[in-house]
């Protein structure tokens, strides 16, 4: 960090700025919050998944010089990822463009109507199941490196988007999506997340990895497809950022008929609140509820004091027509959380920033079930 610049090697399943369902946990935030670092100009932008270097401007004149040099492709950026199977040896190139297909639910994929695209990729590594791969984007298209390693056949191991079979039984290789329109593949895309109840669909994100297991949750007796996302914002798309806004990963019932049994378990909950109370020599900006003894206030929204974190069962309220209340969700894992895909090095006129490796990306890593 200067003057001018803050260089960050940011974690994987951290999106950049405040999007979707995300505000406080944002790089941007954080780095406001925890360093004081305000009104950092975003120069460029890395999906929530993917790791590794990122760069903001501190002054407007900082941030417009770097936007201008990655734009006119003047920067050289390296990536490291680990793909499925033994990638060719020498210096592989991929020249197919590429297409937008949805920017709603933020997917892509090769198609001569698309626009002209460049990535050079190398192996580094082999361990006999998956490989270590050097890639350099000569361009700065949506995804363009997943794209194209789907084209070749050898997608970013652990992509929950680019590396499944509703591409066809081929997953996209040599750009073969099974004989799919756009229209069906965004289809099929929404109607998967609807029947698997992907979790983490937010603002910059590909559809997620949390993919409960069988008995993870119980939506036998609903219907699955045609059931909207919900979107939360409206935000303008960057060629690096694929969004799918959603508050929650819901079915919607749109039938007004249906509303009020969802609205069952709130109303139990707002009988319980009926007592509440508050005292005439009370501060103005705080606000007391009497609920089973459990005092909350403004400041235990704000993090000035703990809240109460105990689990009470006997605070539950159900309510079997309501599916927000038939859904058990399950905590992601580690490994859950992180997609193969590391920004290692940038470069360009007179500057040059580069991160550590991810573990994953050694030769000898071995990958923890």
């Amino acid at each position: 960090m200067d003057d001018d610049i803050v260089v960050v090697n940011k974690p994987a399943s951290i999106p950049v700025h405040p999007c979707g369902r995300y505000r406080h946990n944002t790089v941007v935030f954080i780095l406001a919050k925890e360093f004081n670092l305000k009104n950092l100009r975003t120069i460029h932008r890395l999906d929530r998944l993917t790791s590794g270097l990122l760069l903001f401007g501190r002054s407007p004149k900082k941030a417009r010089l770097l936007e201008h040099q990655i734009r006119n492709r003047q920067v050289q950026k390296e990536y490291i990822c680990r793909v499925e199977g033994n990638f060719p040896e020498g210096i592989i190139e991929c020249n197919e463009p590429i297409e937008v297909v949805s920017y709603k639910i933020g997917v892509c994929k090769v198609s001569p109507k698309g626009k002209e695209c460049k990535t050079t990729f190398q192996k580094l590594s082999y361990d006999g199941k998956s490989s270590v791969v050097l890639c350099k984007p000569l361009t700065g298209r949506m995804h363009q490196i997943r794209v194209h390693l789907q084209y070749l056949g050898y997608p970013v191991a652990n992509d929950p988007l680019y590396n499944h079979e509703v591409f066809g039984p081929l997953k996209g290789r040599g750009g073969d999506i099974g004989g799919k329109t756009d229209e069906e593949l965004v289809r099929d895309l929404i109607n998967i997340h609807n029947a698997e109840n992907w979790l983490g669909i937010d603002g910059d994100s590909e559809l997620s990895f949390f993919k409960p297991h069988k008995g993870d949750c119980e939506v036998d007796s609903l219907p699955v497809g045609n059931h909207p996302l919900c979107e939360e914002d409206n935000d303008v798309m960057s060629r690096e950022t694929s969004p799918i806004y959603s508050n929650s990963p819901s079915i919607v019932d749109m039938n007004p008929e249906n509303a009020t049994n969802c609205c069952n378990a709130v109303d139990n909950l707002t009988n319980k609140l009926g007592d509440m109370q508050q005292s005439s020599d009370q501060p103005e900006n705080e606000v007391h509820l009497s609920m089973n003894h459990v005092k909350v206030t403004v400041a235990t929204q704000t993090d000035h004091e703990s809240p109460d974190t105990t689990f009470n069962a006997e605070k539950v309220t159900l309510d079997k027509h309501c599916y927000e209340c038939k859904v058990r969700y399950r905590d992601p894992k580690p490994k859950d959380l992180i997609m193969y895909l590391h920004a290692w090095k940038y470069k360009g006129p007179g500057w040059e920033y580069e991160t550590k490796l991810p573990a994953w990306g050694a030769s000898d890593w071995k990958e923890i079930n």
